[in-house]
């Protein structure tokens, strides 16, 4: 009777003991990333924001765990997602495009933001200054509005006869629709070259727009900044082709695809720059103190294979400057 009742009170103290042991162990900080792209983000992306995060000593599933939430190209749910993340006690939000990161700001004024946009966040008001973002946001800029000339002026080297394009937007971004706009008139007018505005958000209306291009011809297609075309890419890529336009795209995953060709930010690094600022973040540092970090990776990708398939010979200064010649 007395080794039964010792081995009771024996087995509660151990019962005591391993929830006063689990009660010590350290809470695994939560990181929720957030964009109005679907879950056919490309998986290289989200492995490079892991990186960066491993390179500040944070590993996903050890120390750390990661949420993702995507709102399939509906922009109108980022709002709804945001409060949600910040209900749910999450240490850093991160968030991709600058929909997800106006959701963010507008759901908290304390929870730290880490945004990767196109856009200068200056103008967009996300941040007081690049230097010094003030708030709880800071972030990653891969500097697509400003590449939008760019990317038209090699359009155009690898495609001479271009006169007329049509550019490819999702009205439900404003601020991305607005920041290409304003970039590819201005360098389309230096050219000499006509634009016609075709906007998309669904896949619906994707086959819409490719109607009016199989109706108007023009001479080329320039697609948005916006990471809802990048997640749509193989629909892009395969209505290209049956249309047989040439297509330029700032991702490089657009080209993979079968665009003819992609001009940007190598945008895996502004995610894993992303991570390392989620990692600096967990360690105790301030969103306000961490300065806006620019891209500086710049990558031209062209498809020779889509190239030959449109009859396009792409000129050797191009070929030789071309950080990848997909064959």
């Amino acid at each position: 009777m007395r080794r039964r009742k010792f081995i009771t009170l024996l087995g509660g103290a151990a019962t005591t003991w391993s929830l006063a042991a689990h009660a010590q162990q350290p809470v695994m900080p939560l990181i929720a990333y957030f964009s109005s792209a679907s879950s056919a983000i490309p998986q290289d992306r989200l492995r490079a924001f892991r990186q960066g995060l491993k390179e500040t000593g944070y590993v996903d599933g050890e120390n750390v765990a990661i949420t993702y939430r995507f709102a399939e190209g509906q922009n109108d749910r980022l709002p709804v997602i945001a409060v949600e993340l910040v209900r749910g006690q999450i240490a850093v939000i991160v968030a991709g495009g600058s929909a997800a990161a106006f959701a963010a700001q507008a759901a908290t004024k304390t929870n730290p933001i880490v945004f990767i946009v196109g856009e200068d966040p200056v103008q967009l008001g996300i941040v007081t200054s690049l230097a010094r973002p003030g708030g709880n946001a800071t972030g990653i800029n891969f500097l697509s509005g400003e590449l939008a000339a760019k990317r038209l002026e090699l359009m155009r080297e690898l495609v001479p006869a271009i006169s007329r394009i049509a550019v490819l937007v999702n009205p439900t971004d404003a601020s991305t629709t607005q920041s290409t706009m304003r970039e590819v008139e201005t360098a389309a007018r230096a050219m000499g070259v006509q634009i016609q505005v075709l906007n998309a958000s669904t896949s619906r209306e994707i086959h819409a727009a490719f109607e009016i291009i199989a109706r108007e011809r023009p001479d080329a297609l320039f697609l948005g900044s916006d990471p809802f075309f990048t997640s749509r890419r193989v629909q892009l890529a395969t209505m290209a082709a049956r249309h047989a336009i040439p297509m330029s795209s700032l991702s490089r995953e657009v080209a993979e695809a079968g665009g003819l060709m992609s001009y940007g930010a190598n945008i895996a690094d502004a995610f894993r720059q992303a991570g390392i600022y989620v990692g600096r973040i967990l360690k105790g540092a301030k969103p306000a103190d961490l300065p806006v970090v620019q891209s500086a990776k710049f990558e031209l990708v062209i498809n020779a294979e889509t190239a030959r398939m449109l009859g396009i010979t792409v000129p050797p200064g191009l070929l030789s400057t071309a950080d990848e010649v997909i064959e």
